[in-house]
């Protein structure tokens, strides 16, 4: 059945409603048949944009729940004039930046010029319904936004719109309306983390700190590649004003003396660079005031679009909760889930490459830990990368403690390298393992969260690459500054596995893999800005570049909802 004839269908439904509420009721009573006859517009021009709600409800299921168990009588309005909830209503939406959402998405500006006309003049029953459903979508959007985000989910294993069935916004926006709390609701659509509000508090101090004017620090001229300590630099004036209003430098600290570049500037930019994912050296070189001069309406962005994504997340239960932020390359292990305040555990972290082998996002769980741990060399490394160095040097296999092994769990072992062995593993017949020990890819201690693309967290032997401010070395593991801290966290309420047992099982050199008794959720997400338990706010480079397939995702969906406003005016 075409959309014109669904529509038809609709109105005549309508007409004939109307026509039986005008014979047992008198005139002022047919409010309920414009009502209907609005949501039957509103589905068909909702779905002619494609537009969808969390959950994949669309606009006619959601109105059709809302209006229903009220005899589709209006909820915004009485008395041919606006109520005063709707005024509330409508301040809500105007203030969605507040939130990191935009206003426009939602047609607050238009409800606000609607809503003043109507309560200043006559308005006829079709102008109160067309106002009537017109907020009751733009809320029920609101609040699902608010709860589940506005794009799709970048979590590979998670439903899209996961968070959505924790809170039903028909249901909420129903409630909050018969108890004159509709803010209330909003409130508590958003996520409870205190990461999210953190962040969401550091949003309104950011959009402060954009409003004022603030100079470009001059770049490095000539060979000129960097200012240590006590060197000269045209531009002190400028990075101290900087720093005095990014927070990394007191407003009472004295003005730099005779152009030497000197402390407390010095210690000033060593913070700067710490909140932003930079070697912390206080050395003034290209990428530093590269990230000093970013636009600060471009950091109000950032935490914008990390919001978004943590709006992404689904509810946690209380209880232990390990969460990998992709960008910060940081590990964070928390006591009591996401309403920890800070984390019991926190250490550096290396993600797969931006450019080959990107870590993905995902929620998963851990279930148990393997000690001393076999790397089974996953097909794709051991195609592209192994077999042609084997071919190039058959010693390899023995130098790095690695072994051919046939097909099936009892596989039979080998260690010669020949065409035939090669061509086996080329082909899937056979797979490469590394054994335990020194060389061990995976160190000593593998944490295994069954997944999909077969992402797990472990040590390593390869120390040296923890002290980069840039961390995306693996094939897409995360690899762990602190694996033994994490193996402590992870087994703390089993008393017989003490700090001394943990390191003498993992100095043994023998494989053994330990079962948790309860799954510790894990959330591997990617988020360039975090507002830490200590106040600071703390940026990241877009490693991935992800922002910027969000901010496509974001501005399509923006379009469509304004096109879809603008036919409803």
């Amino acid at each position: 059945m075409d959309k014109a004839r669904i529509l038809a269908d609709a109105c005549l439904a309508a007409a004939v409603i109307a026509l039986i509420a005008g014979l047992a009721a008198p005139a002022a009573a047919q409010a309920p048949a414009a009502v209907i006859e609005e949501i039957a517009a509103v589905a068909a021009q909702a779905q002619r944009a494609n537009l969808r709600g969390a959950g994949g409800r669309d606009a006619r299921s959601w109105l059709e729940a809302f209006y229903a168990p009220a005899a589709h009588g209006p909820a915004w309005t009485a008395a041919g004039r606006p109520r005063p909830a709707a005024a509330a209503a409508i301040a809500q939406l105007q203030s969605a930046t507040v939130r990191g959402l935009a206003a426009g998405d939602y047609d607050a500006e238009w409800l606000a010029r609607e809503a003043r006309r109507l309560d200043e003049g006559t308005p006829a029953e079709r102008e109160l319904a067309r106002f009537d459903v017109s907020l009751t979508l733009a809320l029920l959007n609101f609040i699902a936004d608010s709860r589940a985000g506005r794009v799709r989910s970048a979590y590979a294993n998670v439903p899209p719109e996961v968070r959505a069935p924790a809170s039903d916004p028909v249901a909420a926006l129903r409630a909050a309306l018969a108890q004159d709390r509709v803010a209330a609701v909003i409130d508590g659509a958003e996520p409870a983390f205190p990461i999210y509000t953190r962040l969401k508090a550091a949003l309104a101090r950011y959009r402060l700190l954009a409003e004022q004017p603030l100079p470009l620090l001059p770049a490095l001229s000539g060979k000129v590649k960097k200012i240590e300590p006590g060197g000269a630099y045209a531009g002190l004036a400028e990075l101290r004003e900087r720093l005095v209003v990014t927070g990394d430098l007191p407003a009472a600290s004295p003005a730099p003396l005779a152009g030497r570049y000197e402390s407390p500037l010095v210690e000033g930019v060593r913070l700067f660079q710490e909140r932003h994912g930079l070697e912390p050296d206080g050395i003034l070189g290209r990428q530093t005031i590269a990230e000093l001069n970013v636009p600060l309406a471009s950091r109000v962005r950032q935490i914008e679009l990390s919001m978004e994504r943590l709006r992404w997340l689904p509810p946690f239960p209380d209880g232990p909760l390990i969460a990998v932020n992709i960008p910060s390359f940081r590990l964070w292990a928390f006591d009591a889930g996401p309403s920890s305040t800070e984390p019991a555990l926190s250490m550096r972290a290396i993600v797969g490459q931006a450019m080959r082998t990107q870590t993905p996002a995902f929620v998963g769980e851990m279930r148990y830990i393997e000690f001393n741990p076999y790397w089974n060399v996953p097909p794709s490394i051991a195609r592209n990368e192994i077999i042609p160095r084997l071919r190039r040097d058959p010693g390899y296999l023995a130098r790095n403690d690695m072994e051919f092994v046939g097909p099936g769990k009892d596989g039979a072992i080998g260690t010669t390298v020949d065409e035939a062995a090669l061509a086996a593993l080329d082909a899937g017949k056979m797979r490469l393992r590394q054994r335990p020990g020194a060389l061990n890819a995976l160190g000593a201690i593998k944490f295994g969260l069954p997944n999909s693309d077969d992402i797990y967290l472990h040590s390593t032997p390869a120390r040296a690459l923890f002290a980069r401010s840039r961390r995306d070395f693996s094939h897409g593991c995360i690899r762990l500054e602190m694996a033994e801290a994490l193996a402590q966290f992870v087994l703390r309420d089993q008393a017989d596995w003490t700090a001394a047992r943990i390191e003498s099982e993992m100095a043994s050199g023998v494989q053994r893999t330990v079962r948790l008794p309860s799954p510790i959720p894990v959330v591997i997400f990617y988020t360039t800005a975090i507002a830490d338990h200590e106040g600071r706010t703390l940026f990241a480079g877009d490693v991935y570049r992800l922002d910027q397939s969000a901010e496509r995702a974001l501005a399509a969906r923006s379009a469509a909802f304004n096109a879809f406003w603008s036919q409803r005016h």
